[in-house]
């Protein structure tokens, strides 16, 4: 996953057009591909970073779906709805998450 900021994305582009232009005359500078690899190098680092924190946020609303589950489980009659609304919103979390990391894992 690459993750490019927006000044990059403008340099990535100039820097393509101008390589377009260079390889159309047949003298294409090595140091635009270098800048180019440079560019795209620093965006799969900052993707991988932030794909992992996602996965870091989807195992931590993965631990809060079974917790609350436990709570379920062990709350008492009166304190029963409450704890079945927690999960509702801990598993709703959840989905939201898993989204997130299938959607930046598809990018």
């Amino acid at each position: 996953m690459h993750s490019y900021t927006r000044a990059e994305s403008r340099q990535r582009g100039k820097l393509f057009r101008k390589g377009l232009r260079q390889s159309l005359a047949d003298c294409v500078d090595p140091a635009i591909r270098q800048q180019i690899e440079r560019i795209d190098q620093s965006a799969a680092e900052r993707g991988q970073r932030e794909l992992n924190a996602l996965h870091n946020i989807r195992e931590t609303d993965r631990q809060a779906v079974a917790q609350a589950k436990a709570k379920v489980r062990t709350a008492s009659r009166d304190d029963k709805a409450a704890a079945r609304q927690a999960l509702r919103d801990a598993e709703q979390q959840l989905k939201r998450s898993e989204r997130a990391v299938h959607k930046a894992e598809q990018a």
